[in-house]
């Protein structure tokens, strides 16, 4: 198993108090790897929100082809931070040549653009990178877009952050996501690390999706560039995220009528028990096969956390108004804000979707079995 933990909160967070419940649940991950997603960021990002940020590893014969890349397609520099690794890293941890947060200025010629055409043509410069770099080995890119930063590396995740000193005032955030990884095959790819992206949307996963070639099959057939690569069995829970949202244009109390639905019979009891019906026939390839626990951030920066029928991995909400965390465990919780009321900690069964808002005011349940509020 890995573990999860998630913050939300009003006041940015150094990623290396996420770590920190990490370690405090190091029973349930083993080190070999670690995750971040950071978002709403703090610091000298704060004043960039719409620069696309790019985040990767890369060799010093990669960084050569990148930025020539970029310089021919118009990106320009417009602020980065450069970490001071030991030539000698933990061990554990493979030698890198550089790790990469570089926000840019967007090409002349994109100016004018719709936002729906800029986000477009972002995610395909992402994917386009990521295969010059397979080419060579030489480029790992993990995100390209505003406002966001991602770091994955193999390793203890305490060790890991440390390493590349990441309590660092420039690198804080409204909005965390890290997963200590559990590795489960042979040799190690930083693509299957958890969280995944895409287009304003990340998930991370504790479990296994068996449900996973017929799911990916199901979204590749659906014309929709990004819905690639698939390193990971739980990589497609944000792919169906996104589909849901910009392809069927539904709301997040809907994910769970998708990946878990009703059975038939208390879909005939069902408020929106027709519409459903209908989405579960339409949507049935995408029904998973747990156990998993998901933890996912929106766009908007909307935090959930959903978990499947079989209910076989923990998790738990907790916090007050302006900051909430979403732990696989209550210590990672109590590692992270000790002194909350934990009479109001929520540990959400198989029918429930907890959702923390943007404005971070209270902790939301949406059960299965309630009328859809998004839909009239």
């Amino acid at each position: 198993m890995c573990r999860l933990f998630a913050i939300t909160s009003d006041t940015p967070v150094s990623p290396m108090k996420a770590l920190y419940a990490l370690d405090v649940m190091r029973e349930g991950h083993d080190g070999s790897g670690v995750g971040l997603f950071l978002r709403d960021l703090a610091g000298p990002f704060e004043e960039m929100k719409d620069a696309p940020i790019l985040s990767g590893i890369f060799t010093e014969d990669g960084i050569k082809r990148l930025d020539s890349y970029m310089i021919d397609i118009g990106f320009l520099t417009k602020y980065r931070i450069t970490f001071k690794i030991s030539k000698n890293p933990p061990p554990g941890v493979p030698k890198r040549d550089i790790y990469l947060i570089r926000a840019y200025e967007y090409p002349e010629e994109w100016e004018g653009l719709s936002q729906t055409e800029k986000q477009d043509r972002l995610l395909g410069l992402r994917l386009t990178l990521q295969d010059l770099g397979r080419e060579k080995k030489d480029m790992i890119v993990f995100s390209f877009w505003p406002d966001t930063i991602m770091i994955k590396e193999i390793g203890d995740p305490m060790t890991v952050g440390k390493y590349l000193e990441l309590d660092n005032e420039r690198l804080k955030a409204r909005v965390i996501m890290a997963q200590g990884r559990q590795n489960t095959n042979y040799a190690i790819d930083l693509y299957a690390c958890h969280p995944f992206f895409i287009q304003g949307f990340s998930t991370m996963t504790n479990g296994e999706n068996t449900a996973f070639v017929p799911i990916k099959e199901y979204l590749m057939s659906r014309g929709v560039n990004g819905y690639t690569g698939f390193y990971s069995d739980s990589e497609v829970f944000v792919h169906i995220l996104h589909y849901m949202t910009n392809r069927l244009g539904l709301d997040v109390e809907s994910y769970k009528h998708i990946i878990t639905p009703l059975q038939d019979d208390a879909l005939e009891e069902h408020p929106n028990g027709m519409f459903l019906k209908h989405l579960k026939k339409s949507c049935r390839k995408l029904i998973i096969d747990g156990p998993n626990c998901v933890i996912g951030v929106l766009p908007d920066n909307t935090m959930f956390m959903v978990q499947d029928r079989k209910k076989l991995r923990p998790g738990v909400v907790g916090g007050r108004a302006g900051t909430f965390a979403f732990s696989s465990e209550i210590c990672g919780l109590d590692a992270f804000m000790p002194y909350r009321d934990k009479t109001k900690d929520f540990q959400p069964m198989h029918l429930d979707t907890v959702v923390v808002k943007p404005d971070r005011k209270e902790v939301n349940i949406c059960h299965q079995t309630q009328r859809l509020s998004h839909l009239h």
